[in-house]
């Protein structure tokens, strides 16, 4: 698993993407080639299990969402936005092996970019 600088420079790199992911879990939601390489360098897939289960009942309301998460001494905290610093929905994981960091993305008309995608 990459350090969290590594893991920043490589995000770094994506600017649009080739390909939509999805989870037949969770159809309603797609991903980008970014989001798909942070999850599986991160080992984050739970995050977006996490998101595209519990974000579904707030798209309608909000088309756009700003997603941070930051991790310190392996807790996750994960909070939701409206982009203008409404709060929509956050959660706590007391577990992860992610890399310590504030990971960015956006989720727009059903999509999870990272921001460098955008």
């Amino acid at each position: 698993m990459p350090n969290t600088i590594d893991l920043e420079s490589q995000l770094g790199q994506f600017i649009g993407t080739e390909h939509y992911c999805f989870n037949p879990l969770y159809p309603w939601m797609k991903y980008t080639d970014g989001v798909a390489y942070f999850a599986e360098h991160a080992g984050c897939h739970w995050f977006l299990d996490i998101l595209g289960t519990e974000l579904a009942a707030h798209v309608r309301r909000n088309p756009f969402m700003a997603i941070t998460m930051s991790v310190k001494d392996s807790i996750a905290n994960i909070v939701v936005t409206d982009g203008n610093d409404n709060n929509i929905w956050s959660r706590k994981e007391i577990y992860t092996d992610c890399p310590a960091g504030n990971w960015k993305f956006f989720l727009t008309d059903k999509v999870l970019m990272l921001t460098s995608e955008y």
